[in-house]
């Protein structure tokens, strides 16, 4: 399986996949179409579009997010160059980003030292997809991944086309999807927690503006006849549409809209049907799953959220955390114990060094030495008995 939160990542996926990229040739409907059933556009990614999907089960969501994004510019790459030289497209890629980072970004960058080039491209598609930089906040908050993503799709597309590309682009699209939520927004006469929530998703996701009420905004007045590419177009509308997505029913006054939209950005009606009943199927599918729709209690959050975090980092290193415990035998004499009769302070105290003396020596793992990380330590501890054999089983039955 492939882990993109360690390094080395891109090259197993190019790997594992060489023959299972899509070919567009030059057809773009087909790529947004896929990418849109994806779940990429709408920020909630379900799957990749590729000949034969591959398992992404173990994975979180802002590293199946990591994966799509790779996978999205591969693909428009392709689709504008009409080849598949996978070390031309990292070099491209990578020029691409570094023109389109901030000025400071830059100057810290020649001060470290330059790794491979794939190394640098697994570092800048980190960095575009965190909104929340560390995991206390990451499992606070609602909001983990950017929801803008896109945007780095269409901007590599109008650097790959007109062989460069300044910020100007992504600040004028920004602000221009920006304009276009804000009065779908203005439209909605009933706003839920999913709309406060989709409004703080749209914040964080922000990298050249900020989100602004409309107030004397019309859709007359926003530029959108500049945007010639497919892509761009169908982009802006299902963005409308996940701001007025509520119950599955469209208002008068939102259908209105929608039919304005459409027929300033140029979209038949095909189009503008194909992308109301699209999202309406995909968070039918996946209500259950989008973080905007269930809405709960911070602290309930952070638990379930450090629940998967922590489930994930045993899972992924079951093996080797199993014969650290197994060898640690005052460790497993005191795990065994503390299942029949409640340890007292001493005993806790130790096991808590050797779990995490144990976490030390399992790089993946040190995120229980960080700061704040003993509060896991009680959810690694649950899932110790089914990690270890049988036979610790019939130690406590003994």
């Amino acid at each position: 399986m492939i882990n993109p939160s360690i390094n080395g990542w891109i090259e197993k996926f190019f790997v594992e996949n060489d023959l299972n990229f899509i070919d567009y040739s030059n057809d773009y409907n087909t790529f947004y179409s896929d990418i849109r059933q994806s779940g990429f556009i709408y920020g909630h990614v379900v799957s990749l579009n590729l000949k034969t999907p591959i398992d992404l089960k173990g994975l979180s969501h802002d590293e199946v997010t990591k994966i799509a994004l790779l996978n999205s510019m591969f693909s428009i790459y392709r689709i504008v160059k009409q080849n598949k030289i996978k070390e031309d497209f990292i070099t491209q890629i990578n020029l691409f980003y570094k023109k389109i980072q901030h000025e400071n970004y830059n100057f810290l960058n020649k001060l470290l030292p330059s790794g491979s080039q794939v190394s640098i491209l697994e570092s800048n598609l980190n960095d575009r997809i965190q909104t929340n930089n560390n995991i206390i906040s990451k499992n606070f908050s609602h909001i983990i991944t950017n929801a803008l993503l896109f945007l780095d799709v269409l901007a590599f597309h109008e650097y790959l086309v007109k062989k460069d590309l300044s910020t100007k682009y992504l600040k004028e699209f920004e602000l221009n999807c920006i304009k276009v939520v804000s009065l779908a927004f203005s439209i909605k006469k009933v706003k839920s927690n999913y709309d406060e929530l989709l409004i703080k998703l749209f914040e964080n996701s922000l990298r050249y503006t900020k989100f602004k009420s409309v107030g004397n905004l019309q859709l007359e007045t926003i530029p959108l006849e500049k945007y010639d590419f497919e892509i761009e177009k169908l982009y802006l509308l299902d963005l409308a549409q996940m701001a007025l997505w509520s119950d599955e029913l469209l208002e008068i006054d939102e259908n209105i809209f929608l039919n304005k939209l459409a027929l300033k950005l140029n979209v038949p009606l095909n189009n503008l049907i194909e992308s109301t009943t699209t999202i309406n199927i995909f968070i039918k599918e996946y209500k259950n799953e989008i973080p905007f729709f269930n809405y709960s209690n911070p602290v309930k959050h952070f638990y379930d959220q450090t629940n998967n975090t922590v489930t994930k980092l045993i899972t992924r290193n079951k093996k080797r955390l199993t014969k650290e415990i197994i060898e640690s035998k005052e460790l497993m004499i005191l795990l065994a114990q503390s299942t029949t009769r409640e340890l007292d302070s001493d005993e806790k105290k130790k096991v808590k060094k050797q779990l995490l003396d144990i976490c030390k020596s399992v790089p993946s793992l040190t995120i229980f030495l960080l700061p704040g990380g003993g509060i896991l330590l009680p959810i690694l501890i649950k899932y110790i008995p089914q990690l270890l054999p049988s036979a610790f089983n019939e130690n406590l039955e003994d």
